[in-house]
């Protein structure tokens, strides 16, 4: 079960910040999946706590792309 974690968007941000902030995160986003894939891919058996931790870590950048620009966008 995933841990609830709340982040906040810095609420003083201009458009411009905020856009180049969900960029970032989900360039994260892009790169730790590609890591977890490569991983699988690799790999003769799959730690599944591993990957849950990992596939949590990717759904909290995702959310945080997704806040940035859903604040951008007010």
């Amino acid at each position: 079960m995933m841990a609830s974690n709340t982040y906040h968007v810095d609420p003083e941000a201009t458009a411009h910040e905020l856009m180049n902030a969900a960029t970032e995160w989900l360039q994260f986003d892009r790169g730790l999946t590609g890591l977890l894939a490569d991983l699988v891919h690799d790999a003769d058996m799959v730690d599944c706590q591993r990957m849950a931790l990992g596939l949590e870590a990717i759904g909290a950048l995702t959310q945080m792309g997704v806040q940035c620009t859903a604040q951008a966008h007010v």
